[in-house]
């Protein structure tokens, strides 16, 4: 009986490492949308949609926000997915560099993360107004600080220092309730005088849906589908931690990664609070499933 139970829990550990090599093979085979493998990925490393200190996290693939029209056959409307986000802007990226350089151990090139409560509800706060108001004490955020549109926020996130988020899966989607204000909730007005209702829209984008389509169109698109297994690597793989972080310019905040906190040698509960508020409060890497390089989609 003893060896069948051995047996069995050997079984119940490779289970989820089974099921992510099925689903590599079925994403490298087409037979998996790339949305989908993005999910499996998210859930295996530990994300969770009821957890928004670790929700699923997406990445931007547009770059273009401006444009009358979206050529999807164009790679100069990609952002370029073998970078994270801190290092789409190469100025930026310098600053942060010439600061990591004269930082005293441990050093990290972002202080800020791409995925926390608040930049999750930062994008949801339309469609989730009572959780942002748990968050804030009872108070939306200020109004030049809310999702105000869609290029604004592309631009914040590839040149503000303090900003490099990416997207929650919401934006790839079937459901564009996120972008519209539909409760009619009181967002504030910005410094310009610009009122804070409905999402800014890209001028290629027919309304919200149509916004949603074309995002997971290229999401799905063969660009991309070439080019995600990079994103993999920096999110959930070998460049995830270490030298090859370092190198990919992809180092965060010590707390942020499972298991920089051994939480059974915090005895003082006081600490142990004041830990979570940071880890909370800076975000969390998803759990490292891929040791190796990932494969690319097949063509």
């Amino acid at each position: 009986a003893g060896s069948g139970a051995e047996e069995g829990g050997a079984r119940a550990m490779t289970d989820p490492r089974r099921r992510l090599r099925e689903s590599l093979a079925r994403w490298q085979a087409g037979d998996m949308t790339t949305f989908d493998y993005l999910m499996q990925l998210n859930l295996a490393a530990g994300r969770s949609f009821n957890d928004l200190t670790q929700y699923p996290v997406f990445p931007w693939v547009i770059a273009d926000y401006e444009s009358n029209t979206l050529d999807l056959k164009d790679p100069g409307v990609y952002r370029d997915l073998s970078k994270p986000v801190g290092a789409l802007n190469a100025t930026r990226l310098a600053a942060y560099k010439a600061r990591y350089e004269d930082m005293p151990s441990p050093r990290f090139l972002y202080g800020t993360h791409y995925s926390t409560p608040a930049y999750v509800l930062f994008y949801l706060v339309r469609q989730a107004p009572d959780l942002m108001l748990h968050l804030q004490c009872g108070k939306f955020d200020g109004a030049d600080r809310a999702f105000f549109g869609v290029a604004s926020a592309w631009a914040s996130v590839c040149s503000n220092a303090a900003d490099v988020k990416e997207l929650v899966p919401e934006f790839y989607g079937a459901d564009s309730s996120f972008l519209v204000n539909r409760l009619g909730l009181d967002l504030g007005t910005r410094s310009g005088g610009e009122v804070v209702g409905d999402v800014l829209l890209p001028p290629w984008a027919d309304g919200p849906d149509d916004f949603l389509d074309k995002l997971r169109q290229a999401l799905e698109g063969e660009h991309v589908s070439g080019q995600i297994h990079a994103w993999i690597d920096l999110v959930f793989g070998c460049k995830q931690r270490g030298e090859a972080a370092l190198e990919a310019d992809n180092v965060f905040y010590p707390l942020t990664y499972e298991g920089a906190v051994d939480w059974e040698a915090v005895t003082d509960p006081m600490e142990a609070q004041a830990l979570e508020e940071q880890v909370q409060e800076f975000g969390q890497c998803p759990r490292q499933l891929f040791d190796a390089p990932h494969p690319p989609r097949r063509p």
